[in-house]
């Protein structure tokens, strides 16, 4: 009892006493509350607050991890109002925000960002105190808040641009009399609105209102492309000339940085830029049949205008129409064959603020899209209007055409003016010839190449190193020229053209590699004659190995280059196109080397003391048929140059002849020059054609027959004259 006693003592002595050294746990060791919040550790638990410039996304300063709220950016820029002071602009950052002072005006301390904390102001910058020459020799500079205004004598204007720097404004460009072209009905309507607009702003105070004047402007110019009168070169150059000058006086008055217009035979695009910085960066403008691509840096030139430049891109609807004429001389390789010429797309001028466009750092690209469709037969010419020759005429020079096929030319040029794209039309006629010789001539070329690698595969009388090598080069042949026939000019899917011009430059760079190796066993056979064999393994590295790695090493540095809008070849651009020409070279250089050593080795061996003349006469074949092969690939990738890039009539013909007939001298050469080969042929036509085999030994059964009755009758002719004579 007593016991128990003492234990309900000490119980109650424990309960009445506070429980001490129980240790605290601090949760704050461990990242609990997540990005931008920071942890607070408390006796017994913890909590979480957002650091400053966060807030929580609910209701609630303090948080744990498992109440599920975050932190997030506190917009300053949004939530505070004007937090930055006048005349400057807030930039939210993540947790804070920066400010800077807006154009015009400069920060107190002149740092270019600052905090709102900082107490830094914004004060203006006297822009003609810094620079008494901003607006000019002509123009008078007066500073406003944040900006500056620059006004124009008499007679001087910065074209509505009070930024910008006063120059002389030249209105005779709008004069009436004595205009060329000036008989053009309508066009002294365009000269007089223009030109009054023009006075107006040389005045000093006048303004014109951009968008109206060039609604007058276009209105104008519908009236006389409408007229449907046949065009005189000068007639074309003076409209051309005027809505261009039109066109610079107008730009700047725009009250938008962006305007679109259409009439019924005219529209245009026009971009201005308006700011402090130097105009920099891509251009692009575009119409319903073409497209410019520039740089904002070639629109505003040497800086007339510092921080403005204008651009315009106009199209004609109909002009191409009345300017098919004055076309630039046709190619003098065409001497005696029909030829015209026309235009192929929509007309247009790009026009820039910068005076000085004849020589541009940068050219500029243009894409048309062709008027009339055309899969083949055509040539496509970026073509400028010249207004130096003669009364006006299409001109080449400057421009060039950098890709085009049966729907779009894209042309760049070194200048600025009106261009178009021409369409020649000489190779109309001669189109449907050369593929019907491509066609015939390859069919016929690759059923001889296919006879060919059956014979060399199949005779084994002729089986040798020189027939290994003949085997594989008509294989490559009869590949190439396949190849040839089913997608030389398949230019739709540019994949599928890459790959064709890979596959022709492989298989025809393996040729001439098997020709070369047939070059090399003919110096073997006349200089080591008793080493003339090569081990097959040299001859598949040589003729297989040595394409590979040029092809590879071409891919890989140019994949582009495979592939062109008109032909699955290769381009012409950058010099790829001697990735094959250049190795074929090389091949026919040391070809006619090992020729000449061995036809002089032959010549010394015919003329010693105990020639082996019928060893030497078969190698002197050999070398004759090898020459001749060599000839005529060689000869054919010359005038496969000139057919590429120059595109003539008679390189055309040539080449395709050449190319659909190889086959056929392949296997008259190889074949049917070789006693061999016509042999086993011998053999072989009985077992095709029975009928035959059976009319040959009825032959040689009556011709036997023949020959014993002649046999026998002279026998018996010879007994009597014996016993003739015996008597």
């Amino acid at each position: 009892m007593n016991s128990v006693d003492n234990g309900r003592s000490l119980l109650r002595s424990l309960n009445s006493q506070p429980i001490k050294n129980i240790l605290n746990v601090d949760e704050c060791t461990e990242p609990v509350c997540g990005q931008h919040a920071k942890c607070f550790n408390t006796n017994g638990s913890y909590y979480c607050q957002c650091v400053p410039g966060f807030q929580a996304n609910a209701q609630t300063t303090n948080f744990t991890a498992f109440t599920g709220v975050s932190c997030l950016d506190i917009n300053e820029c949004l939530d505070i109002q004007d937090v930055c002071g006048p005349k400057a602009t807030c930039r939210n950052t993540m947790g804070s925000h920066n400010c800077s002072c807006t154009e015009g005006y400069i920060s107190s301390t002149g740092q270019k960002v600052f905090h709102s904390n900082e107490e830094v102001t914004c004060e203006d910058v006297d822009e003609c105190l810094d620079d008494p020459s901003i607006c000019g020799e002509q123009g008078s500079c007066n500073n406003t808040e944040g900006s500056y205004i620059c006004l124009c004598r008499p007679g001087y204007s910065n074209y509505g641009n009070a930024q910008a720097r006063c120059i002389e404004l030249n209105c005779d460009a709008f004069k009436t009399k004595g205009t060329s072209g000036q008989s053009l009905p309508g066009l002294q309507d365009i000269l007089s609105l223009m030109k009054g607009n023009c006075l107006e702003l040389s005045s000093g105070t006048g303004q014109l209102h951009g968008e109206t004047v060039l609604e007058k402007l276009f209105t104008k110019a519908d009236e006389v492309l409408s007229s449907g009168l046949p065009w005189e070169g000068s007639q074309v150059s003076a409209l051309l000339g005027s809505v261009e000058n039109a066109m610079r006086l107008i730009g700047p008055q725009m009250k938008q940085n962006h305007t679109r217009m259409e009439t019924q035979y005219t529209e245009a695009e026009l971009q201005v830029w308006r700011q402090r910085a130097p105009p920099q960066g891509p251009l692009s403008m575009s119409g319903d049949q073409a497209r410019l691509d520039m740089h904002w840096e070639t629109a505003a030139g040497n800086g007339s205008y510092p921080g403005f430049a204008m651009a315009a891109l106009v199209t004609y609807k109909g002009l191409e129409s009345a300017t098919n004429h004055s076309f630039p001389a046709p190619p003098s390789d065409r001497p005696g064959h029909g030829h015209s010429f026309q235009i192929n797309s929509k007309v247009v001028t790009a026009i820039v603020s910068n005076p000085a466009t004849e020589h541009l750092d940068k050219p500029v690209t243009f894409t048309f899209s062709h008027l009339q469709s055309r899969d083949g037969g055509v040539n496509y010419t970026c073509v400028f209007w010249d207004t130096q020759r003669g009364k006006g005429a299409w001109s080449t020079q400057g421009c060039r055409m950098v890709r085009s096929n049966s729907t779009h030319t894209v042309c760049s040029c070194s200048h600025l003016s009106s261009f178009a794209v021409l369409m020649s039309l000489y190779e109309l006629k001669d189109s449907f010839q050369l593929q019907l010789i491509t066609w015939v001539g390859l069919s016929l070329s690759l059923v001889c190449l296919l006879i060919c690698i059956i014979t060399f595969c199949c005779c084994r009388s002729i089986q040798g190193t020189r027939n290994t090598i003949h085997l594989h080069l008509c294989i490559c042949l009869f590949i190439a020229d396949l190849v040839f026939l089913a997608g030389i000019s398949r230019t739709e899917n540019r994949v599928g053209c890459g790959l064709v011009a890979a596959l022709l430059h492989y298989f025809f760079l393996a040729a001439f590699c098997w020709m070369c190796l047939e070059g090399v066993q003919l110096y073997r056979m006349v200089v080591l004659v008793f080493n003339t064999t090569l081990r097959p393994l040299v001859m598949m590295a040589a003729g297989y190995g040595v394409p590979t790695t040029i092809v590879a090493i071409s891919a890989i540095a140019n994949a582009q280059g495979y592939g062109t809008d008109r032909h699955c070849w290769l381009s012409l651009e950058n010099g790829f196109i001697w990735s094959f020409f250049g190795p074929v070279c090389v091949i026919i250089v040391l070809n006619a080397f090992f020729f000449i050593i061995t036809v002089w080795k032959l010549a010394q061996k015919f003329s010693s003391l105990n020639p082996d003349m019928s060893n030497l006469r078969k190698i002197k074949t050999f070398t004759v048929t090898a020459i001749a092969q060599l000839c005529v690939l060689g000869t054919m990738w010359i005038f496969g140059c000139f057919q590429f890039e120059a595109r003539t009539l008679v390189m055309s013909y040539l080449f395709t002849i050449l190319n659909s007939l190889q086959g056929v001298l392949v296997f008259v050469m190889h074949c049917l020059l070789s006693k061999q080969v016509r042999e086993e042929y011998a053999k072989l036509l009985p077992c095709i054609c029975p009928d035959l085999s059976q009319k040959k030994k009825y032959s040689e059964l009556s011709s036997s027959q023949q020959a014993s009755s002649s046999q026998a009758s002279r026998s018996l002719g010879s007994g009597q004259n014996t016993g003739e004579s015996q008597i």
